[in-house]
Formats: structure tokens, C-alpha cells, sequence
């Protein structure tokens, strides 16, 4: 049945890692502000962990963690209106299979969107026919969605599911400066780019020298996770474990905590490719992608070509504070009056119809024969999309598994206590 405009939607959110959770709690609220959101948060790797999900400070009306088998099976047209699967594309590709064996021959079933967290710089066909067969694919900008069309008109799969929205994330107060308070710059720092130890040790070294030559600023080296803790990608080598050796001075600081807090006192936004960045542009905050390491697709600086922001930390010793171009910023989802209501469009579109048709993801056993049956094998599904023996994660053992439900526990626990109360307590033992 249709659902009714007067009920109360219901979105499940499947997560695999703090910053997919963001996004898709945050997409889930676009969607509809008053909605009631429930949390799957997949186990494996990336599992955020207590203080992470405090940091983020965004609540659930429900939070579970649990392997892609248990989310199917929990899952269907009872309990829930819409799932939105905030993972990476393999397991996006996995769910949606395991939805449409676990929907087979129901009356309704939940209308289903997927995305990104984030800039798309590599991987673009790989990761979008991943995605497709979900109801909605959402493009985080007009440029996004002319790649998207592209890649699945290449293909012959259609095109209508692909919608133009924002990041979910942005927002915040104009950037004004203020006279009153010390000029800071933020790094802002990225678990993957660069990866390598050198290449991180110059960016380091380059933020504390920028500190000592200015002295009447504040330098903030903005952290994602600390070390131990996975995000989106993994981190190597941590910055706060690089800097013990540089001694740098006062006026630098090691910070965590909200993004959208660090901005509200940022005049300086210093980056490699972050979203940060596209966060920054939002406001007008200056905002620099560094050219230091070269602009290169493994960096994904190459993004922002034609931005007007690419700069070096020599310029940014100089003085120099780059100015966005603002075609591009229209054209790059950061300058949008109301990028959801698309959306919105989309999803009510959805709901309100009679029946809704199976899902077709792309890839099938037909068309992939080599390829999908090891997508769904990593997810414990066999190519019916069913939870098979044999093809499940394997059991940790008894150390990793004490500690796994330690991590676990203390997740509940932190959204038991109320993640509005917790947060706060983190932000302020943010800085080192």
C-alpha cells in the first residue's frame, strides 16, 4: 500500500563506518526532518566506535550493529518506509541483491537510496554500477549527475533513478571575519591522502613552519579518528603519532570534534581534497587544496579544477587567501538555495505509488558472472542474494571478540545515555 502522507516515515540507515553514518543520518533527515530514523550499523572493520558516534552528536531512535545477513533478515516492508545503505559499493551491490531475495513476492516493500559520502574522484563506473538498481542514486552536485547520466546511458541502465542533491552535511553560518579573535587556519587532515609517511611528514612539517611564521595566528591540524580507531579508509600513519618529533609551537593545536564546529572559527580552510573543503566553500570561508604533492587523481585534488583554490603552503605564507569561482561552486552542489527537494520529489514519488517493481541492480549472474558472485560471497550471500553457510565472516577469536563487544556495548551505552549529553563531554576533550 502507498504510504500516507499524514504517517510518520520511517528510514532505516545502513552504515559501515562513522563517516557513512553521517551521511546517511543526515540524508535521512533531508529526506524528512521529522522522521523516525533507525540505525544499522554493519560489523566489520570501520564499525564506529562509541566516541565516534558521540563526536558526530546525531541521534537514532533505535542503533543496532549487525552483519549484512542479520540487516536482511530484520529489514522489510513492516518496518520501515525507506533504507537508505550508506557503505561502500560492494556492499551496497550485496544488499541490494540480499533486498530482493529477502522482498520476493510481498505486497510493498521499502523504496531504497544510496550515494556517496563524499567527492567521487576515483573509481566512477566501478563504484556507480554498484550502486545501480537502488530506487535512488544521489548525485552530490549537477556535475556529479551529468557523470552518473553518463555512465549509465554507457551501459543501457536508466537513468531516472539518479538524483541531484547536496551533501547532506553543509550548512552553517556565512562566513564573516571577525577583528576580535585571532586569524586561524585549519588542516584539515584525511585519513587516506597522502597515504605515504613522507609525503604526510611535509604536510606536517609545512603546517607547523606556517605556525612559526606566524605567530599571531592559530593553527589548528584538524584529526579524524584517533589512532586504533577506522574511519571511511584506513590510516597508516596517524598525524598526531608525526608531530611529537616537530616540536611545534603554542599556537598549533591538535583538534577533534564536529567539522561544523572547527569551521564556525576557521578564516583559513587548508586542505589536500577533504570535504571538508566543499564544507568551507559552502560558507565562504577561504579555502585552500594544497598543490604541494602535485594535483593528481591519487590525491583527488584534481577535483577541484577551475575551483580557483588550488594554492601552496608557500603562497599561504605569503599571505595569500584563495577566492572560489562562484560558477564552480554552483556547478559543484556547494551554492544551492534548496538541493533536497528533488529528493524529496523523488522519495514522495516513490511512496505514494500502488507497488513498487523489484529492484534491478545491474549486475547480475547473467551479465557478471565473474565478478558478482565474489561481491556477494565477502557478504555471506550466494548469488540468490540468500545468506548461505559457509560464505559468512568468520567468527573472531576469542580476544578480538571480547574486545569487538566491548566496542559494541559502549556504542549502546553511549546512545542509551544520549548522544545530545555525550557529545558535548568529547568535543571538549577534543584538543590535545
Amino acid at each position: 500500500m502507498p504510504k500516507r502522507k499524514s504517517d510518520p516515515l520511517r528510514v532505516t540507515v545502513i552504515a559501515d563506518s562513522d563517516t557513512r553514518w553521517k551521511w546517511g543520518a543526515l540524508t535521512a533527515r533531508r529526506i524528512d526532518p521529522e522522521a523516525r530514523v533507525d540505525a544499522r550499523l554493519l560489523r566489520g572493520r570501520a564499525t564506529p566506535t562509541a566516541r565516534q558516534l558521540a563526536e558526530l552528536g546525531i541521534p537514532a531512535d533505535s542503533m543496532v550493529e549487525a552483519t549484512a545477513a542479520e540487516i536482511l533478515a530484520g529489514t522489510n516492508d513492516d518496518t520501515c518506509d525507506v533504507v537508505v545503505i550508506s557503505c561502500v559499493g560492494g556492499t551496497v551491490q550485496a544488499l541490494l541483491h540480499g533486498f530482493n531475495r529477502a522482498w520476493e513476492g510481498r505486497a510493498g516493500r521499502p523504496v531504497v537510496v544510496a550515494g556517496y559520502v563524499g567527492v567521487v574522484y576515483e573509481k566512477l563506473a566501478d563504484g556507480l554500477l554498484l550502486r545501480a538498481g537502488a530506487d535512488v542514486v544521489l548525485a552530490n552536485s549537477a556535475d556529479d549527475a551529468r557523470r552518473f547520466a553518463a555512465v549509465y546511458e554507457g551501459v543501457g541502465h536508466p537513468v531516472d533513478a539518479i538524483v541531484e542533491t547536496a551533501l547532506p552535511f553543509l550548512g552553517g553560518d556565512r562566513y564573516r571575519p571577525d577583528p576580535g579573535r585571532r586569524f586561524t587556519v585549519t588542516f584539515a587532515v584525511q585519513p587516506s591522502a597522502p597515504e605515504g609517511r613522507a609525503d604526510r611528514m611535509h604536510l606536517l612539517r609545512r603546517t607547523v613552519e606556517h605556525a612559526r611564521r606566524h605567530p599571531e595566528r592559530d593553527v589548528l591540524v584538524k584529526l579524524r579518528s584517533k589512532p586504533g580507531e577506522h574511519t571511511t579508509h584506513i590510516e597508516e600513519h596517524p598525524y598526531q603519532k608525526l608531530v611529537s618529533g616537530l616540536n611545534p609551537p603554542d599556537n598549533v593545536s591538535l583538534v577533534y570534534g564536529n567539522m561544523a564546529e572547527v569551521l564556525d572559527r576557521t578564516d583559513l580552510l587548508v586542505t589536500v581534497s577533504s570535504t571538508a573543503a566543499l564544507e568551507s566553500l559552502h560558507r565562504g570561508i577561504p579555502t585552500a587544496v594544497l598543490t604541494d604533492l602535485g594535483i593528481r587523481e591519487a590525491l583527488g585534488n584534481h577535483h577541484f579544477l577551475g575551483s580557483g583554490c588550488y594554492a601552496s603552503w608557500d603562497e599561504l605564507d605569503d599571505g595569500h587567501l584563495p577566492q572560489a569561482d562562484p560558477d564552480w561552486t554552483a556547478s559543484h552542489g556547494v551554492a544551492s538555495a534548496d538541493p533536497y527537494a528533488a529528493l524529496r520529489a523523488r522519495v514522495d514519488a516513490l511512496l505514494a505509488a500502488p507497488r513498487l517493481p523489484r529492484l534491478a541492480p545491474y549486475y547480475t549472474p547473467r551479465t557478471a558472472p565473474g565478478y558478482l558472485p565474489g561481491v556477494l560471497a565477502r557478504h555471506g550471500l550466494n548469488l540468490k542474494g540468500e545468506p548461505a553457510a559457509g560464505l559468512a565472516t568468520a567468527e573472531p577469536g576469542p580476544v578480538r571478540r571480547a574486545v569487538r563487544d566491548l566496542v559494541r556495548n559502549s556504542a549502546r551505552t553511549a546512545y542509551r545515555q544520549g548522544v545530545q549529553r555525550v557529545a558535548p563531554a568529547i568535543r571538549r576533550w577534543g584538543q590535545l
